[in-house]
């Protein structure tokens, strides 16, 4: 199908976005690789009267180290997540996963902020973001804000950004020395969306779990952070019935949708094994 008619608009600014954002209001749209508005806007599903292109505004992208935090800029493409040495020593995690989304084609297109500002239970940021303890900055006429990512997600395309505001870049904790990762991600083919994922971050100390973050991807109408199983882990040896059982938690939460991947009963054990998997993987990059 064909996109009803629109208006397009190229702010070469941050400020300048957000003076148009103002100016049209709920009847514009940010545009950032495409990949989820653009076919919505085929289907009809979203018919925006005004399409804000943020790709020309240099400063929403890159990656840089400050102090303890790295800073992702909202328009920084998969791709540059996967081939960046800083993430790769810092935050692997991130370069990693970010192999594993969609593909090539659209990994050199699509962007980490509207990957994230979408708020698509199936897209693979926001997990990743929660587990991470990423914090969002947003801009807006009323000036500059920061957002935990734990709380951002709201419901299926519902987040805490106003309309008016832009999502600008992406801060995230350099990760302590012995921190263990992994991103377990179910999906029928190259290019899906997860069937079922899970994101974990740990670490140890003395034999014992002394940070454990659990999310989860496509279970719920937003991403899900694994609070129960969590706490079951924290302070105690990660045995195998503490795996088990730290699987098992995070099924209780899923309130996944059936569709062609998968039943509920289906996707929510393939929860409990995502998790149980990335924790075992976590474990042993723990060093």
């Amino acid at each position: 199908m064909i996109p009803s008619g629109f208006d397009y608009h190229a702010p070469r600014s941050v400020a300048d976005a957000i003076a148009l954002l103002g100016r049209y209001g709920g009847d514009a749209k940010l545009l950032a690789g495409g990949h989820s508005l653009l076919p919505m806007m085929k289907l009809r599903f979203a018919q925006p009267a005004h399409l804000i292109d943020l790709n020309r505004i240099e400063s929403m992208r890159g990656i840089r180290e400050e102090g303890d935090t790295i800073v992702i800029g909202a328009m920084t493409v998969e791709r540059d997540l996967v081939n960046s040495t800083l993430l790769q020593q810092k935050v692997p995690l991130l370069p990693m996963a970010a192999q594993h989304i969609a593909d090539p084609q659209v990994r050199n297109r699509g962007t980490i902020g509207g990957d994230i500002a979408h708020g698509d239970p199936g897209n693979d940021h926001p997990a990743l973001s929660i587990a991470l303890d990423a914090v969002f900055v947003l801009e807006g006429p009323n000036g500059t804000r920061q957002v935990k990512a734990d709380g951002f997600f709201q419901g299926t395309y519902m987040t805490d950004m106003a309309e008016d505001e832009v999502m600008v870049a992406i801060r995230v904790p350099v990760f302590a020395p012995g921190t263990g990762y992994a991103y377990e991600k179910l999906k029928r083919k190259t290019g899906d969306w997860a069937t079922a994922a899970a994101a974990v971050v740990l670490r140890m100390d003395g034999g014992n779990v002394s940070h454990i973050r659990i999310a989860l991807t496509n279970l719920a109408p937003t991403a899900l952070r694994a609070t129960d199983a969590e706490a079951a882990l924290l302070g105690k040896p990660l045995t195998d019935a503490a795996i088990a059982d730290a699987g098992a938690r995070a099924m209780a939460i899923c309130d996944p949708a059936e569709d062609l991947r998968g039943n509920v009963e289906y996707k929510t054990a393939m929860a409990g094994q995502m998790v149980q998997r990335a924790l075992r993987l976590a474990l042993a990059r723990c060093k």
